[in-house]
């Protein structure tokens, strides 16, 4: 018998694959769906910084309307559009969805200053969130800034969101810190329970003609499995924490090798919005069929197996390997 089952953030999910943040995850009939196809969890979409200010600023715009008025005038109330804070919006699809599914449900975050998020954190925690996502994305475009600056304020903003929580914290990384390792350590030392390995970020693009930046979005592709993999491996047994893998989770043979690498689980949106949802029920059979020809009995039994710990030679996950592969390549000589 087969056991896919692995922990995560202190749950027992039935599968290794965590549905991550998407559109697909606005709709409870959706997750239902995602539920039943066999996802472990579901990572919901997430709620930005930007969003609670912007409608903050808007509310205390109206509740300021009319205050310079003339005294005849100082009882007159605007009347107020139909308003409600998109935080309340998230609270309630957070509630409306655990009432709804047996799988862990875990709230995302995307901030990048201390503040109102630990609020916002206590808040999910009532509603019935089993876990918290927590982007920490800054871009480091200010050339006064350093990168220790940078560094102290994410893991200030993670340590003032776990310690108002008892729930668990998942960090979403990007790959651009100098040193990915030394900063994981001290996101886990902040209070993470789990890493979540790296953010997939998209790039403007620009038109020439109008003379616009526009948003150009892509879907990951497996190639870009390649750079989790790595860091995953050379993580694994490092940190006190949980690994997940994001961004370019599309096949069951990529599954796998995020397991392999040290991963709890593996992320996956891409692909489902490629191929539908019943995409996940074929991954997972495929998964199940993969582990069955190679002899392995459970997830927990191949987790790590080509890790930094694991592998004869952890070269071939640092510097060395670079060499041998610029010296592997075959031009094509025409």
């Amino acid at each position: 018998m087969i056991d896919l089952t692995t922990r995560y953030l202190g749950h027992e999910l039935k599968s290794p694959i965590i549905v991550s943040s998407s559109p697909l995850c606005e709709r409870v009939d959706t997750l239902v769906a995602l539920e039943r196809a066999g996802a472990g969890a579901i990572a919901l979409h997430s709620l930005f910084e930007e969003q609670i200010k912007a409608e903050q600023d808007a509310l205390d715009n109206y509740l300021n309307l009319g205050a310079e008025s003339y005294s005849e005038a100082l009882s007159y109330l605007p009347e107020l559009p139909d308003f409600e804070m998109d935080e309340s919006v998230y609270l309630n699809h957070v509630r409306k969805a655990k009432r709804a599914l047996r799988i862990p449900v875990f709230a995302s975050l995307n901030a990048h200053t201390p503040g109102a998020w630990t609020r916002i954190a206590r808040l999910l925690e009532l509603a019935g969130a089993d876990g918290i996502e927590l982007n920490t994305y800054e871009l480091a475009a200010d050339p006064n800034v350093t990168s220790i600056e940078i560094e102290d304020r994410q893991t200030a903003l993670v340590r003032s969101v776990c310690e108002q929580v008892s729930i668990p914290v998942a960090v979403k990384l990007s790959p651009f810190f100098t040193s990915p390792a030394n900063i994981a350590r001290r996101l886990v030392e902040a209070g993470a329970s789990a890493l979540v390995l790296f953010n997939r970020f998209y790039q403007p693009d620009f038109d020439i003609e109008e003379l616009e930046v526009v948003p150009n979005i892509r879907l990951s592709t497996s190639d870009e499995l390649r750079l989790r993999l790595r860091w995953t491996a050379l993580l694994h047994g490092r940190v006190p924490a949980h690994l997940v893998i994001t961004g370019g989770v599309h096949r069951p043979e990529d599954v796998i090798k995020c397991m392999m690498a040290g991963a709890s689980a593996a992320a996956m949106t891409s692909a489902l919005l490629k191929n539908g949802i019943d995409w996940l029920s074929t991954v997972i059979d495929g998964i199940r069929t993969w582990m069955e020809e190679h002899d392995y009995e459970s997830i927990e039994q191949m987790r790590g197996a080509l890790s930094h710990q694991a592998v004869e030679n952890p070269s071939e996950l640092a510097r060395t390997n670079y060499i041998r592969t610029l010296s592997s390549y075959v031009a094509v000589h025409r």
